[in-house]
């Protein structure tokens, strides 16, 4: 049974980004397992955990029942709290231990979606008890786990993959926010418009327009005389606004243009993941 045109596009990311990260763990050595990565407070093992544990609630599996230590310091929100039992009741697993259950869970789910029945707009379990469409989740699925397979790389000192199935993804997810980056958490000025001049695996020029009523839209056309715009690359683009870099940390990597305070209020509200 093949799935449904909507849908193949996010599975066939999410089989690219886990296959990437079960080749690049596969081979490394225990204390590998504990490197940090881009992501605040997380381990190479609390990557693949949280994917693990990811893919075990897609395909169905139940919560683990578990209280979480009251030190952790990047955990500040319920929706951390809700990814954060995930990783840490496999704080303590040895390398075999995960790369085995890492392998079970891609074997688990590649069944599943080559058995997949439902349509795009069915509604499944989200987390913290919330409901969204099959597609949807699809979608945030393929796009989390191509971020999370980037921190592996980054942590590893492997980089790749900028232009895979799962950056694609990435990109059209990342867009989707922009318009509320900049009309609503940025407050760009009404009737003005922003330009992002992206560059590098994946290219893309976009114009976000704030109406009169201080309502962004995204459009493909160049704007004549943006209040601001901004030129970066690629990978610098994900990393802001995935929230693994500042924008003081890569301001080198960073062209903006336009009045300052408008150009860095963009910057400081530019990462959109929780």
């Amino acid at each position: 049974m093949s799935l449904p045109p909507t849908l193949q596009p996010y599975a066939d990311a999410w089989t690219h980004s886990i296959e990437a990260i079960s080749e690049l763990v596969q081979p490394l050595a225990e204390a590998d397992w504990n490197r940090r990565t881009p992501c605040p407070g997380w381990s190479v093992r609390d990557i693949v955990s949280h994917v693990i544990g990811l893919d075990c609630e897609m395909y169905g599996d139940p919560r683990p029942i578990h209280s979480l230590p009251r030190d952790l310091f990047h955990v500040a929100t319920d929706l951390q709290r809700y990814f954060e039992v995930q990783v840490d009741v496999r704080r303590h697993h040895t390398a075999p231990e995960m790369t085995s259950e890492l392998e079970y869970t891609i074997i688990r789910r590649n069944r599943q979606l080559r058995n997949e029945s439902r349509a795009p707009d069915a509604t499944v379990r989200g987390p913290l008890g919330t409901e969204l469409t099959l597609e949807r989740s699809m979608r945030d699925h393929a796009f989390n786990v191509w971020v999370h397979e980037q921190d592996l790389r980054a942590a590893l000192g492997r980089p790749g993959n900028l232009d895979s199935p799962g950056a694609h993804v990435a990109r059209d997810v990342l867009l989707g926010e922009l318009p509320a980056v900049v009309a609503d958490r940025a407050d760009a000025p009404r009737s003005s418009a922003v330009v992002f001049d992206v560059h590098g695996p994946v290219e893309f020029l976009r114009t976000i327009r704030v109406d009169i009523q201080g309502r962004g839209t995204l459009e493909t056309v160049p704007a004549l005389g943006p209040a601001a715009a901004f030129s970066l690359d690629w990978e610098t683009y994900v990393r802001l606004a995935c929230g693994r870099v500042t924008p003081q940390a890569v301001a080198d990597r960073v062209k903006a243009e336009g009045e300052p305070e408008l150009t860095d209020a963009i910057l400081r509200n530019f990462a959109v993941t929780k």
